[in-house]
């Protein structure tokens, strides 16, 4: 494949996984509907925007001129990502009680205060692009597996009930749409820090899919199961409001 050619490859390939990762940054918007209307985050956490955001802003740092040239289309996509999770952050704030927000408030604080001091020592101290692109790239590496992990507990809880009721397909795929379309950007021209969180990222979504298919009919019988009992609780719900209204007869 020529430079010409490579370039052209990576650079639609990046766009695609621009869509699919701006796909996965709205998927929480049914969510914060939800809280919006009820105004109340209730048991929803943060911290899985918050770990959002601070991974949009390494790779944002990552995909700098300065740090990691030709790396634009990651700097559209993490940029747009830390707006978003901000817009989320900031929703939490407004809508948690006083303890929950000073707690998102101080973890907030703690990651801005990473990040300044991130940056401050890689484009002041460090003089040359392969040492930035080292240190900031092995943060992002860091980061991002942390991100892709976070759904182990949601796949624990899946193998424990055997259902997928709560691991939605539609983002288990874009999950690993998204890992597939990073890991070829990161190959065309090999980057290592991009493909091995990606690569790892790719692997867990692969082993979210297999869990899918593995319990998709076990979790269309336990929905079936429950919709069923409770058609007979409210029967006999009404069977016994009826026979409460009948008039009773004296002997």
């Amino acid at each position: 494949m020529t430079a010409a050619a490579a370039h052209i490859a990576r650079t639609v390939v990046g766009i695609i996984g621009n869509i699919i990762s701006g796909f996965l940054f709205l998927c929480p918007v049914p969510t914060f509907i939800e809280i919006w209307k009820k105004g109340s985050v209730e048991q929803f956490s943060a911290a899985p925007y918050l770990a959002t955001l601070v991974n949009c802003m390494v790779w944002t740092l990552y995909g700098l001129p300065m740090v990691h040239p030709d790396s634009v289309l990651m700097i559209t996509i993490n940029g747009s990502g830390c707006v978003i999770e901000i817009i989320y952050v900031t929703l939490f704030l407004i809508y948690s009680n006083r303890s929950k927000r000073l707690k998102v408030l101080l973890w907030l604080l703690v990651e801005l205060i990473f990040i300044a001091a991130l940056t401050f020592v890689t484009l002041t101290l460090v003089h040359t692009v392969n040492k930035r692109s080292q240190i900031v790239g092995t943060t992002c590496i860091v980061f991002n597996i942390l991100m892709y992990a976070a759904p182990l507990s949601v796949m624990k809880l899946v193998i424990m009930t055997k259902s997928v009721e709560y691991m939605p397909l539609s983002i288990s795929l874009a999950s690993f749409g998204n890992g597939l379309a990073w890991t070829t950007y990161a190959l065309i021209r090999f980057d290592p820090f991009v493909t091995i969180p990606n690569g790892i990222g790719t692997l867990f979504s692969v082993a979210q899919l297999i869990l899918y298919a593995t319990y998709y009919k076990s979790t269309k019988m336990q929905i079936a199961d429950r919709k069923a009992n409770k058609t007979e609780v409210d029967l006999s719900q009404v069977v016994i409001g009826n026979s409460d209204q009948l008039p009773k007869q004296n002997y």
